[in-house]
C-alpha cells in the first residue's frame, strides 16, 4: 500500500519552485519512482479549447493531443471530475497508447476555477487503482497545484 501521507511531504519538500514545467516533471518522475505498479505517468494540458496536449510525462511515447470528447483523460476534463477505471478495455473510447496498460486513473488539475489539465496514471494491473490511490493522487494534486505558478 502506498503511503501518500508521506508522498505528499515528499512532493512539498521536491517542488522547491513555482515554475509549472519543472514542478510537472519533478511530480511525474517522484510518482513514477515511489508509486508501484505505473507504466506511465504524465500530464496533459489545455493549451487551447476542448483539446489536451502531451505535457511532462515518464513511460513510453504518448497520444497526443486528446480531445475532450476522447478516453479516460477527455472525460477527466471535460467533467472536472476524476475518472478511475478498473478495465481500460471496457471503455468504448479509450485511447490506448501502450496496449500493456490495464487500468488508468486520470485527476483534472483545476487552477481557479479553470482546468489547466489533467494528470494521467496508467497501470499493466486490472483494477491497480483503489479509493485510497484515487484520494491520495488527488491530495498530491493539490500540493502541486499550491506549489505552482500556471503561465502555460
Amino acid at each position: 500500500m502506498t503511503h501518500y501521507t508521506l508522498l505528499g511531504r515528499q512532493l512539498d519538500a521536491l517542488l522547491d519552485t513555482t515554475d509549472w514545467l519543472t514542478n510537472s516533471a519533478q511530480t511525474c518522475a517522484m510518482l513514477m519512482q515511489e508509486v508501484p505498479d505505473l507504466n506511465w505517468v504524465g500530464f496533459y494540458l489545455q493549451r487551447e479549447p476542448g483539446v489536451l496536449h502531451l505535457g511532462p510525462f515518464q513511460g513510453k511515447p504518448a497520444c497526443h493531443p486528446i480531445p475532450f470528447d476522447k478516453g479516460v483523460c477527455g472525460a477527466a476534463a471535460r467533467t472536472h471530475k476524476t475518472q478511475r477505471v478498473d478495465d481500460v478495455h471496457a471503455i468504448a473510447d479509450h485511447i490506448a497508447c501502450d496496449s500493456a496498460s490495464q487500468a488508468e486513473l486520470v485527476v483534472p488539475v483545476v487552477v481557479d476555477g479553470r482546468l489547466w489539465g489533467v494528470l494521467d496514471l496508467d497501470s499493466p494491473v486490472p483494477g491497480r487503482f483503489a479509493e485510497e490511490d484515487q484520494a491520495g493522487i488527488e491530495a498530491l494534486v493539490e500540493i502541486f497545484v499550491a506549489s505552482t505558478t500556471f503561465n502555460a
